[in-house]
């Protein structure tokens, strides 16, 4: 299972690390103890937690636009995949943003996406491609 440390899971809320001890400590976000002795919150449940944030916060209000970029990349933790025998759906939960990709049942089964796994959307026109950092918590094991 990804577990993600509280530094780590922090940066990818958007909070500082005390608010997500102080969630932790108040029964927010489950967390464990990993083999460092250091205490971490497993993927799928701060997916979770990174949806009900999403869920809570209202829209930010109309504003000018004074500048633009063709290309974007949202970091963020995947939340739901669905499959079918020959495509996928995947969301990605990145800060306030929720981002669904379809692609190929293939490709989310060789990127090992599942809830709880980080991944980068990556967009550009009306194409988003998912990719996958390298990041010691999706690693196997």
């Amino acid at each position: 299972m990804t577990t993600f440390r509280i530094r780590e899971a922090a940066e990818l809320l958007g909070v500082s690390d005390d608010t997500v001890r102080r969630w932790a400590d108040i029964g927010r976000v489950p967390t464990g103890i990993d083999g460092s002795g250091r205490r971490v919150i497993e993927g799928v449940d701060l997916a979770r937690l990174a949806g009900e944030i999403a869920a809570s916060q209202s829209a930010p209000g109309t504003r000018t636009v004074v500048a633009e970029s063709s290309r974007n990349r949202f970091t963020g933790l995947v939340t739901r995949v669905v499959k079918d025998t020959v495509m996928a759906q995947v969301e990605i939960q990145a800060g306030p943003h929720r981002i669904t990709s379809l692609l190929s049942r293939d490709a989310v089964d060789e990127l090992g996406l599942e809830p709880g796994v980080i991944a980068i959307a990556s967009i550009k026109a009306t194409n988003v491609v998912v990719e996958v950092p390298e990041h010691r918590s999706n690693r196997a094991g």
